[in-house]
């Protein structure tokens, strides 16, 4: 019987959550290959509008570095280095630009002390294990019928779900700064500029649904607690 509500509660809460999920990393695909194509008329490539960016704030102690993959942009403020993908490092697509500039929107965070990703920061290696062992924990508590142990992985998942809660500011704030320097720099042009702001936005897609994904599962473990201590 516990098998029967545990699918019940995942069809119902969680795999409309993964559908989303699916569909938001379709759509930022879909958006920056459709962007990709779009070469900017004052031709930077992505390392060189985040270059702009980082000089824009004020920051000469990052790094610029190309990194394989595809989509594996990222800001690394250990050591203090933007990692550009292949197709964005080069790039002169508006596309490439948009990722770029938001990766420097992040170092930007640091550099200024922004509140946000300082608390993910601080909460981010509890987090880290709550995300890996949050699940299973609370799933084998709830096989051996071990109360204490779902508890305990209910929480250790719950910091996971709020870590995520945290980064959504941080990304959409990482975005506006992008956008406001790109626009205020010359970047890109206008019509250029709509086409970048929907390819931050589809992306930003993506950690929306992902938390909506936690939180179904967050919910779906509650229930299922519940309904084991009856």
């Amino acid at each position: 019987m516990g098998y029967y509500y545990f699918d019940i509660y995942y069809i119902i809460l969680v795999l409309p959550m993964v559908i989303f999920s699916l569909i938001a990393s379709v759509k930022v695909k879909s958006a920056f290959k459709k962007y990709s194509g779009v070469r900017s008329i004052r031709g930077l490539t992505g390392a060189q509008a985040a270059s702009e960016v980082l000089r824009f704030y004020g920051i000469n102690n990052v790094a610029i570095e190309r990194v394989s993959g595809e989509l594996t942009d990222h800001y690394d403020p250990k050591a203090n280095v933007i990692r550009l993908s292949d197709k964005v490092y080069n790039s002169t697509s508006v596309a490439s630009i948009g990722v770029a500039c938001h990766e420097a929107g992040h170092a930007a965070q640091y550099a200024q002390g922004y509140v946000p990703v300082k608390l993910r920061s601080v909460i981010y290696p509890a987090c880290s294990v709550g995300s890996k062992i949050g699940i299973p924990m609370a799933i084998l508590g709830l096989i051996f019928s071990f109360n204490f142990l779902v508890t305990l992985g209910i929480a250790f998942f719950g910091l996971a779900v709020f870590f995520q809660l945290v980064t959504l500011p941080v990304e959409f704030n990482a975005s506006r700064r992008a956008v406001k320097v790109i626009d205020e720099i010359g970047i890109l042009q206008t019509e250029e500029l709509k086409g970048t702001k929907k390819v931050l936005t589809a992306a930003a897609l993506t950690y929306v649904a992902s938390l909506a994904v936690s939180v179904a599962n967050l919910l779906r473990l509650i229930l299922l607690a519940n309904r084991r201590r009856r």
